[in-house]
């Protein structure tokens, strides 16, 4: 009759810890994001189960005596992930991570005997990725005991998917002799040993459905579903047509402000030319090439914060209808650090009222009702910005 008492006291003690991480990640996410109530219940249900698991699972935990603070622990590292992705935003954290994979893999996903150029590689690299992503939703949705047809919806689902992604990749994988490898460089390995000898695998082609390699790496299946995302990444020609709107109206913007350079410098970064690249087509030196940049964000910020600051934002989707972009905490902070002066104008700015109007409210000229609201728009920034750089994701088990 012991046995099974203990059992049950082990197992209310379980739903105690439980209950009591969930109800943590629970209150957090409802309070650092937009999302839904239903949307933070699930995702804060999901990491949970997913860092109570790890736990059960893992002999060392097990045997440390400190289950419940390493539950704990684990739970708070996976909602910190999946904060930091949150804070980036729908169109930036899919770039986030695609970075960091591509760092990874990167000297591992081209055949010694392949002579490739950068582009080249990283066109590899990135077709290599939207196989991985397949695998790792699969991976997700098995793990978190989802449906088949699952996928994120949300800005807060796709955070906890590239939370995932990341995590999955990198987990170490035992081999022999007591080594280890991360799961991501492993598969990019495998990746490239598959991949014909001076041949790599054209996206355009990829997109169009044409597989004429017998050897290909994805299953028909996981090929239509990167076919369907490639697709749904062009679908929002509204969002496009504003990003090319933003581009257009930087460049003519520097143009006016007589800064050539910089606008020849930026036409080379939306290429995704690499440094030395950009250098030699400009002639510069490092140092030159350094303190153009420097000018060149000068100006960015400029036109960001003032000359068309409603365009930017709109495109961030961080305009005044969505409070700047910041969180119910980040928006209640900013509040705080506003002075009387510039809470009044934020006030304005929200009922709509043109910079004459608030000119004449505030007793004050134009150029002065701009050069308070660059600063306001300026401590928002920094407050979004020191919540992304200050999710600092401490070692996964």
């Amino acid at each position: 009759m012991l046995g099974p008492l203990l059992l049950s006291i082990q197992n209310m003690g379980e739903i105690c810890q439980s209950d009591t991480i969930y109800q943590r990640l629970f209150s957090e996410l409802k309070q650092s994001t937009r999302a839904s109530e239903q949307n933070c219940r699930d995702v804060a249900q999901r990491l949970t189960e997913e860092a109570i698991r790890i736990c059960t699972e893992s002999r060392r935990i097990q045997a440390s005596g400190e289950v419940e603070t390493w539950a704990m622990t684990l739970a708070q590292h996976r909602l910190q992930q999946c904060l930091h992705y949150y804070r980036l935003g729908s169109r930036q954290a899919p770039v986030e991570l695609h970075s960091t994979l591509s760092a990874i893999v990167y000297r591992y996903i081209t055949p010694p005997q392949v002579q490739s150029s950068y582009q080249a590689r990283l066109e590899l690299i990135r077709d290599f990725l939207q196989g991985f992503y397949v695998e790792t939703l699969s991976a997700f949705r098995k793990e978190a005991q989802l449906p088949a047809t699952y996928r994120p919806q949300t800005i807060v689902e796709l955070a906890e998917y590239l939370a995932f992604t990341e995590r999955y990749g990198k987990r170490r994988i035992p081999l022999s002799r007591g080594r280890s490898q991360q799961l991501v460089i492993l598969r990019a390995q495998t990746f490239s040993q598959q991949q014909p000898k001076e041949t790599f695998v054209d996206l355009d082609q990829a997109a169009e459905g044409s597989s004429q390699d017998s050897d290909q790496t994805w299953n028909d299946s996981a090929m239509q579903q990167v076919r369907n995302a490639m697709a749904a990444e062009s679908s929002e020609p509204e969002l496009d047509s504003l990003r090319q709107t933003v581009v257009e109206e930087l460049i003519a913007y520097l143009e006016e402000h007589n800064q050539q350079d910089c606008a020849d410098y930026f036409a080379l970064r939306l290429q995704d030319l690499p440094t030395r690249e950009i250098e030699e087509i400009l002639g510069l030196t490092p140092r030159q090439r350094d303190y153009l940049q420097q000018r060149f964000k000068y100006h960015l910020l400029r036109f960001a914060l003032g000359h068309r600051w409603e365009l930017v934002h709109q495109w961030l989707e961080a305009d005044l209808e969505k409070d700047l972009g910041l969180t119910p905490r980040q928006w209640q902070l900013l509040q705080e650090q506003l002075s009387g002066e510039q809470a009044h104008l934020l006030r304005l700015k929200q009922e709509g009222l043109s910079e004459q109007e608030i000119s004449q409210t505030l007793n004050c000229k134009v150029t002065q009702v701009q050069k308070r609201w660059f600063k306001v728009l300026e401590l928002s920034w920094e407050i979004r910005n020191q919540s992304v750089s200050g999710a600092g994701a401490s070692s996964d088990e």
